[in-house]
């Protein structure tokens, strides 16, 4: 494993790509309507 000095550090390319900066959107949203859903409609255990 080569060591990165400074300059060859800030030229990095890293990170999420866009698609799954999405599916954690859509993750949350869908999570937080379930729970106000299950907030405002209780269903009883049957």
């Amino acid at each position: 494993m080569k060591e990165l000095n400074k300059n060859e550090q800030k030229i990095v390319k890293a990170g999420a790509s866009g698609g799954w900066i999405a599916a954690g959107i859509a993750a949350g949203i869908t999570f937080l309507i379930g729970v106000l859903d299950g907030y405002f409609r209780p269903f009883k255990c049957r």
